[in-house]
């Protein structure tokens, strides 16, 4: 599964926003089943019906019993049983059936022991198609309905009785008997497709699967329409709903790519016969990666290249990128058990960047790379946070996994580790992990022992000192003496009163800039001299892959800063300003200090460099500056400093490159939004206007930012014709852009109107908790959210999904003072979430980080104005 929210920004949005807030399903302590019985191979015919929501299923499952028995348990959840045996050696064993709805867990009894051997259970069923977006569920579009499926992590119990744990693989054959006008897609392709017995319907039967886990399986039906193309003799398709297929070109082309490029890097061909991608009206994470039929949110796979955003396109891409990753880290080789999900999560999201440097390099992926592991050092930073493996046993604990440190953290140590060993040493690492485990079961140690064996260095110290440990590395340099410098290893906090219950002492890889780019030193002790390269400045992180922070002696920062320009790579600057926004968050810098840093970038001609500072700079804005006061002298500092550049740069242009137009993006919102210039809100405006009246008029990158400035500062005019492109689009990507900027109208009349359409039947409530999180986030919008949320509870929580709870209580976590941590607090103590105890305690914890941060650093704001010459 990707980023459950679209990885992707991606990945930026993952780290900072969500990624804390689980995903856990559903409070059943659902138990690993007993190992004497292991499944070889499943026959099942479902047939769905779409206007009764039902579906009745038949399967034959051929299993191993390693000794005799008379019972036999498996998974099953929401299924009705009919008949079911056991077939032996031609003779019929008929089961009598209990079930354990907690352990989600069905047992067939047999009157006389089931013998050692291979044994066929035959079971017939019937089963709900459900509006929950998990299981065998419907999704639906305004014309009609559609059975999909979304099994990850422990749903294909809801279709099927099961062996439902991914190391219970087996080969499938799958039929569905579907309505005459519909087709079915499942992970392999059709083999055979003839009339049904009931007269109206006709039977797909799809070609037997290789070795795969349960969670991967996936048949999808209705009246699906594909645009089709290959790579390296591999059909791929990219299907949608009849409406919406046209929008699916960009994302074939980008399948393509990678599909090849993959084929290379790992040395080990696509493994499946063909490939679909397909886009699903109602689907609640942001994509999944079924071995051979890869699902998708509509806004995740596809879009109009022509008129689409730099970000959009990226994010396109980074998705299919991820999912197709997960085609060889996940599907081919799988986990023994979600404790490892990090070897398939942080896998893809580590890969998902290589195909698209490759294809793309005018993206400058690596920048994007280093600027979303800020998110994730900071995510890791707080005061709660876990090791990438963890206790993972009932349904909840698995899908709590899915989170910024299987995804975020585990790709940035797989980068910092490629970066130590160079790509070619890794990448024979990668190909012999996989080689060793094809269509098997892998843990973290089969990986970190193929690369140790492959590059003769510590790998596995490397690796399982960051995957048995939770929290960052934080490496303080005293003055250099001589060629030496002594540096000492803690753990870093966010929160300057947070300890650890324990000295973690990490083994880390520290690369110094240095004339050839990077010269790595083995660090692994709390203390130990390090030897830099000689130079007129040291930076201990080179390319900014490192997964640590770093505090430098006063006289070799103020060396670096005067460097940062001139002499570091923009992922370096990136890391320079993680590194003094993180110090300042918790008390180890002064706020003026980081603020100085942005002055010395703020002509920076990268996207990302000042997409980063402008981030920080808004929560300075938010979080620190605590008085209107200081906000209007903040405001002008911003205005200040950026004006300049962004008229510089001047309008778009038809050559522009894609860092360009987001740079002028980013530009004018810093101008518009944090400077508060009204010149630039009001170009905002009618760019806005512009692109709404015809969206070839405008570029889409500068269109994007320019429309959520003037919601921001919108009218009832304005939101009308916001409300009218949300429901009448047929583009996704346009239709989704109108209903996040309908979430940053700040007028309360607009903010009520607002609230009120995303808690209706129009807005899809897989996105409706979403965009009610987005105006809980925000100063401007949140007293009036937050008060809507509480007197209309009925109407919000009837929205709630399987993890859409979580999403709504974590996003309190932007609130920042003593009476919203009470009002959270007594609100949820009565008004129950399942699953989201978790974002709760986070949420809190957030809050009372904020209150401490203001405490501390808005007395060094309001005196660095007062240098500035801006405070009264």
């Amino acid at each position: 599964m990707p980023n459950l929210f679209s990885r992707t920004s991606h990945a930026v949005q993952l780290t900072v926003l969500l990624t804390f807030f689980f995903v856990a399903n559903h409070e059943a302590s659902a138990q690993r089943l007993p190992q004497n019985v292991k499944p070889e191979h499943y026959a099942l015919a479902l047939a769905p019906n779409l206007t009764d929501a039902t579906f009745t299923g038949k399967e034959v499952i051929d299993v191993v019993v390693a000794k005799p028995a008379k019972e036999i348990t498996l998974n099953s959840a929401e299924i009705k049983f009919g008949a079911v045996t056991a077939i032996v050696g031609g003779k019929v064993l008929t089961a009598q059936v209990s079930e354990d709805v907690d352990k989600q867990q069905a047992t067939l009894h047999f009157a006389e022991q089931v013998p050692a051997g291979k044994v066929k259970l035959a079971i017939s069923y019937t089963g709900i198609l459900n509006n929950e977006l998990r299981g065998f569920y419907l999704s639906k579009t305004a014309k009609r309905n559609y059975a999909v499926t979304q099994f990850e992590s422990t749903d294909a119990r809801r279709a099927f009785p099961s062996f439902d744990e991914p190391a219970f693989k087996a080969t499938f054959d799958v039929t569905l008997i579907v309505d005459k006008g519909d087709t079915a897609i499942s992970n392999t392709n059709i083999v055979k497709d003839e009339p049904a017995q009931e007269t109206d319907k006709h039977a797909i039967t799809f070609a037997t699967t290789p070795r795969m886990s349960s969670y991967l399986l996936a048949f999808l039906v209705g009246d699906f329409q594909c645009l089709s193309g290959s790579s390296d003799g591999v059909p791929i398709r990219v299907c949608a709903t009849p409406d919406q297929v046209q929008y699916g070109k960009f994302a074939l082309s980008a399948t393509e790519y990678v599909l090849h490029y993959y084929d290379t890097y790992f040395g080990i061909k696509y493994p499946m016969p063909k490939l679909d991608m397909i886009a699903l009206p109602d689907f609640e994470a942001g994509a999944m990666e079924n071995f051979g039929a890869i699902t998708y949110r509509e806004t995740d796979l596809l879009l109009d290249s022509d008129h689409a955003s730099v970000s959009a396109q990226k994010n396109v891409g980074m998705v299919v990128a991820h999912e197709m990753a997960h085609q060889w880290f996940g599907d081919m080789v799988t986990m023994q058990w979600w404790d490892n999900i990090w070897l398939n999560e942080g896998f893809a999201s580590w890969m998902e960047n290589k195909p698209l440097e490759a294809w793309k390099p005018e993206w400058h992926i690596s920048q994007g790379v280093v600027r979303g592991n800020q998110g994730t050092l900071d995510l890791d930073a707080q005061r709660i946070t876990r090791t990438i493996r963890a206790k993972a046993d009932t349904p909840d604990e698995i899908n709590e996994m899915f989170d910024g440190i299987s995804y975020g953290k585990a790709s940035a140590m797989l980068l910092m580790v490629e970066n130590y060993l160079g790509e070619e040493t890794f990448r024979k690492g990668v190909h012999n992990y996989l080689s060793a485990h094809m269509y098997g079961n892998a843990t973290a140690e089969d990986f970190w022992s193929a690369q140790t064996a492959i590059s003769h260095k510590p790998i596995d110290k490397i690796m399982d000192s960051l995957v048995s440990q939770p929290g960052v590395p934080f490496l303080t340099f005293e003055p250099q003496q001589g060629s030496s410098v002594n540096v000492a290893q803690t753990r870093f906090f966010l929160n300057a009163n947070s300890k650890s219950d324990k000295p973690e002492v990490w083994t880390l890889p520290v690369c110094f800039k240095s004339s050839d780019n990077a010269n790595c030193e083995i660090l692994s002790r709390d203390r130990q001299a390090l030897i830099p390269p000689s130079a007129p400045f040291f930076f201990a992180n080179a390319e900014g892959k490192g997964y640590y922070r770093t505090a430098y002696p006063e006289e070799a920062y103020r060396a670096l800063v005067q460097h940062v320009e001139s002499d570091l790579k923009p992922e370096e600057r990136i890391s320079v300003l993680g590194d003094e926004w993180a110090l300042a968050r918790s008390g180890k810098a002064n706020v003026g200090s980081f603020l100085d840093l942005v002055s010395a970038v703020r002509g920076d001609s990268n996207a990302d460099v000042i997409g980063s500072a402008s981030a920080d700079l808004t929560s300075i804005y938010n979080r620190i500056a605590g008085s209107t006061e200081d906000r209007d002298q903040f405001s002008t500092w911003s205005r200040n400093q950026f004006t300049d550049a962004y008229k510089k740069l001047g309008g778009p242009q038809a050559d522009d490159a894609p860092d360009t137009r987001e740079l002028r993006a980013d530009l004018l919102t810093l101008v518009a939004d944090l400077g508060r210039d009204p010149e630039a809100i009001a170009q905002a405006k009618s760019i806005a206007s512009s692109s709404i009246a015809d969206e070839a008029s405008v570029d889409p990158t500068l269109a994007h930012a320019a429309l959520s400035i003037a919601a921001r500062n919108g009218d009832a005019t304005f939101f009308d014709l916001l409300l009218r492109q949300s429901r009448t689009a047929a583009n996704p990507q346009l239709k989704s852009s109108a209903q996040h900027a309908l979430a940053l109208f700040s007028d309360p009349a607009q903010e009520k109107r607002a609230l009120d359409y995303f808690v209706s039947s129009e807005v899809r409530n897989q996105d409706a908790m979403l965009l009610i999180s987005i105006e809980l986030q925000s100063p401007a919008t949140q007293d009036f959210a937050w008060q809507y949320v509480q007197d209309h509870w009925t109407e919000v929580s009837r929205q709630f999904t399987t993890s859409a709870g979580a999403y709504l209580v974590g996003a309190t976590g932007s609130f920042c003072s003593e009476n919203r941590l009470q009002q959270v607090t007594s609100f949820f103590d009565t008004h129950k979430v399942a699953a989201s105890q978790h974002a709760l305690t986070r949420a809190k914890n957030q809050i009372n980080d904020c209150i401490e941060l203001r405490a501390a650093q808005e007395p060094n704001l309001k005196s660095w104005l007062t240098k500035s010459g801006l405070a009264k």
